[in-house]
């Protein structure tokens, strides 16, 4: 089959067809999605190396010893983590965080820049008829989205900033405000300009900022320090975390969504001095994110900027450093 490996250097290459295991099923990939942490494996993140992608919509070809469901033909998408459901972590339901897990295009796990995936049948979730592929094929980042709201409580009203306009920002946006938030995404001035036109086009606020590090700088709106009860982190920086510090109010919450090689550096005395939570948020509940998709909740298609075959992944990988690139998408046939 044709895949995007990746050995210190991304490349196509002919690699033979993934075999499921028992209780595994085999999945034809319809559509894949790359996102910031795919990008960020190619500079080291996770040490990774194989086949990456996790983002995906496919549909079931061969699932041997899967009798408890007819999943053959159906259309699915699959959670990523892939656990071992016999230690605490597991029998607690929190199985991302298994201590011996695979994490599919990640860790240890080949995935979805290819024409065929394997995946445990319990990872998998049929997706429903009316949902198209464009939409489905953003269930796992918007389950990342809604995770926050298992996380934390987050009352009707409270004011919340989305520090980056990109992929994931934007649904943590649409996410939040759907819960009742009072939502402000916050972009910088320039390639962030029409991600924040799109935003606003959804009825969210939107602030641009000017000067790097500088949060009192704004384009479209006053934005003052220590103004927001929660600020999500989803600017895939390491600079992301100190701007997110300073727009937090005292004893409120700072969500970091963003995965990236390099290493952030903050004050922790800020932390210390104003009681703030600093919160980790990765995985989220699929079954959450495809609730949400059939009643139109949130606008995923109008973020896709274009969709190459997977035989052009390579020209898609260089896409997304387009400042006119929002989402990327590979279709397999």
């Amino acid at each position: 089959m044709k895949a995007l490996h990746f050995d210190g250097q991304l490349s196509l290459r002919d690699v033979p067809n993934p075999q499921p295991a028992s209780g595994e099923a085999l999945i034809r990939v319809r559509l894949a999605g790359i996102c910031g942490t795919d990008r960020q494996i190619l500079k080291g993140y996770s040490g990774f190396r194989g086949i990456p992608g996790h983002e995906f919509v496919g549909e079931v070809l061969k699932c041997d010893d899967c009798d408890d469901k007819p999943w053959i033909g159906r259309r699915v998408v699959g959670e990523i983590n892939v656990t071992c459901g016999h230690c605490d972590w597991c029998r607690r339901g929190l199985g991302r965080h298994c201590v011996s897990r695979t994490v599919m295009g990640i860790i240890g796990r080949p995935g979805a820049f290819a024409e065929f995936v394997t995946l445990p049948v319990a990872n998998l979730h049929e997706v429903p008829g009316e949902v198209p592929d464009e939409e489905a094929v953003f269930v796992e980042p918007l389950a990342a989205a809604a995770e926050i709201l298992e996380q934390m409580p987050l009352a009707p009203g409270t004011r919340v900033a989305v520090l980056g306009a990109g992929r994931l920002g934007l649904l943590v946006a649409q996410v939040l405000r759907h819960a009742g938030a009072q939502v402000t995404v916050i972009g910088r001035t320039g390639r962030s300009d029409w991600k924040l036109k799109l935003a606003q086009s959804w009825g969210l606020n939107t602030v641009r900022l000017e000067t790097a590090g500088e949060v009192g700088a704004h384009g479209d709106a006053p934005l003052q320090p220590r103004s927001f009860a929660v600020v999500v982190e989803a600017t895939s920086s390491p600079q992301g975390l100190e701007e997110a510090l300073q727009l937090v109010e005292p004893r409120g919450t700072v969500v970091m969504k963003s995965t990236f090689h390099e290493v952030a550096h903050f004050d922790t005395a800020n932390l210390v001095v104003n009681e703030i939570t600093l919160l980790g948020s990765r995985c989220g509940n699929f079954a959450t994110a495809l609730d949400l998709l059939p009643r139109d909740a949130i606008h995923v298609e109008e973020m896709i900027s274009r969709v190459f075959p997977l035989a052009e992944g390579l020209e898609a990988f260089n896409y997304l450093e387009s400042a006119s690139c929002l989402k990327v998408l590979l279709r397999n046939g």
